[in-house]
């Protein structure tokens, strides 16, 4: 699938997917386009438009996002709904209107209704309503899976489909308290405890929320698989690891990789966020896609990033 010179134009090529699937060396003999949003505003749809036009790639990879954990998405539901839904509609028409045949959309878990049975499945998508948390977010992503969808059903030798991966972490992560996850904003919190010697770290909630992470250098090699069986994949398809695990359980094993020793107190005014989120897998197994590192090696590679090549944001 992948012969020399195929390009592909991956949408938020700096950020944590975008830059894992780049330096994948599956991909290391093809043309790989991934200006940066100084460089291409994606919610400028003329902009868009007229790149595509001009380059003309093979594949579109749409990873780009306002992305965060729920502190971010409590605090701006509008700007969350609003740029994800203008960058991903964007990159869709403008792809679909210019005859790029192969699109790959990546959407997110929040796209699932809260509150249902799991392992959550692709048939589930709009059966009941979003968790609060993420609302804005979740509306966003679900519409343009939809999008892809309409297109995939519509228009003869199209393909746009959808991945929906679990929660992913791992290098080139954002470690900010205003816009990380789970587990770089842990990786932080207890780099941070240890250096100043505290003996105790709050836990949002009780910690038994359960969640599942996928080291993102796994999905990476995932989303290369796809690309080269593109035809054969689902419209839309969970990608995950088939277990999870509770905060506390990630708390502890970030300890222990990063050495912290103090203790962990719950803080249950504040919020745990959705109980559980375990992806469906059995068709991505069927495929034969699987992932290489455990928690505890993926954790390891996340730090020896953050601390010998992080930046800040």
């Amino acid at each position: 699938m992948f012969h020399k010179g195929t390009k592909i134009y991956i949408t938020g090529g700096s950020g944590l997917v975008g830059r894992n699937i780049i330096e994948n060396q599956h991909i290391s003999n093809c043309t790989i386009l991934a200006p940066k949003h100084n460089e291409l505003d994606l919610t400028d749809y003329n902009k868009v438009y007229d790149f595509i036009n001009k380059e003309k790639p093979d594949f579109i990879i749409h990873t780009a996002g306002q992305v965060g954990g729920i502190q971010a998405n409590m605090s701006d539901p509008y700007g969350f709904f609003t740029n994800n839904t203008i960058m991903g509609v964007n990159v869709v028409r403008a792809g679909k209107e210019l005859g790029i045949k192969n699109l790959l959309n990546l959407s997110s878990s929040c796209s699932y209704p809260c509150n249902i049975s799991t392992p959550l499945s692709e048939d589930m998508i709009l059966t009941g309503p979003f968790e609060n948390t993420n609302e804005g977010y979740a509306i966003a992503k679900t519409a343009i899976l939809r999008m892809c969808e309409y297109i995939t059903k519509q228009f003869e030798g199209y393909h746009y489909k959808t991945l929906i991966p679990c929660n992913l972490y791992g290098r080139y992560d954002k470690f900010s308290p205003k816009n990380s996850h789970l587990i770089p904003a842990i990786i932080k919190k207890l780099h941070d405890a240890k250096i100043n010697n505290l003996s105790e770290i709050d836990i949002w909630g009780d910690g038994e929320s359960r969640r599942e992470f996928m080291y993102a250098g796994d999905f990476a090699q995932i989303v290369v698989d796809v690309l080269e069986n593109f035809e054969k994949i689902p419209t839309v398809l969970n990608i995950g690891l088939g277990y999870d695990y509770t905060i506390n359980e990630y708390y502890k094993t970030v300890a222990k990789v990063i050495g912290f020793e103090g203790n962990f107190i719950h803080d249950l005014s504040k919020p745990s966020g959705i109980k559980q989120k375990l992806l469906n897998i059995e068709k991505q197994k069927a495929l034969g896609f699987k992932c290489k590192y455990s928690l505890e090696e993926g954790i390891k590679e996340t730090y020896n990033y953050f601390i010998n090549e992080y930046k800040g944001e």
